[in-house]
């Protein structure tokens, strides 16, 4: 279900851990070594996110098939990025507006998973938006909608790791059988959940790296415990239970 990374620090190309790395996320959307479920290849979409802006570029497709995206990344280098690629859960459409990262103002979103029982378990949540934001949604899949009410409660003040953390916990107390790996990025700081799905940090005081599996064999990698949030910039890893 999805693959995904997010990466704060010195600017650094974009093909770096999209493309080039030994376990890059290009490798992980056809040799993903820690799907959880979920299907075994990611081919349906990809997207990926940079600041300063946040700029976005997001297609329906396997990554591989694009050379642009390739030519891209060679060539666009940045302090902070997120980037995904997709495994669209059986009924959901697999169109442009459907990938990862979803965007408002300064926040890049990407969710790995889904929410069980869609749309009915999650119908009392959607009604806590207001009606133009379910008709605006970049597409009708429980991603979007996940990020409808992540969008609306940072809007509303919210600290972004309690916004996910508690997100999480309000899902699955309606789809108990959800999966729910979120991340979050607006430049400065990385948020994340991990609920049934892996993902990893990197973290050497100047940079940090979250993604859904190791990008290479470097030994200072560590994974985030499940059912755990996880709060990062450059200087600072912070981890706690949902």
């Amino acid at each position: 279900m999805c693959r995904h990374l997010a990466y704060l620090g010195p600017a650094v190309p974009l093909d770096d851990l999209l493309f080039d790395a030994p376990e890059s996320l290009e490798r992980q959307a056809y040799a993903p070594r820690q799907m959880h479920g979920g299907g075994t290849v990611n081919v349906d979409g990809y997207g990926v996110g940079w600041f300063p802006g946040p700029v976005r570029y997001r297609r329906a497709g396997p990554i591989w098939a694009d050379a642009n995206l390739r030519q891209l990344a060679r060539t666009t280098a940045s302090t902070a990025f997120l980037a995904a690629v997709r495994s669209a859960t059986v009924g959901m459409p697999v169109v442009d507006p459907a990938c990862a990262p979803f965007t408002d103002g300064t926040w890049l979103f990407s969710h790995n998973g889904r929410v069980s029982d869609w749309p009915e378990s999650v119908a009392g949540l959607a009604g806590t938006v207001p009606v133009t934001d379910l008709l605006t949604m970049d597409a009708p899949t429980d991603s979007a909608l996940l990020w409808t009410l992540v969008r609306r409660r940072l809007e509303a003040g919210l600290a972004p790791a309690d916004v996910l953390a508690g997100l999480v916990r309000e899902v699955v107390a309606v789809a108990p059988a959800s999966r729910l790996n979120f991340l979050m990025t607006d430049g400065s700081v990385i948020a994340g959940t991990t609920w049934t799905h892996s993902l990893w940090v990197l973290h050497d005081g100047e940079s940090v790296t979250l993604a859904s599996e190791p990008l290479d064999g470097d030994d200072a990698w560590r994974e985030i415990p499940d059912r755990h949030v996880v709060l990062a910039d450059p200087s600072t890893v912070e981890v706690r239970p949902i």
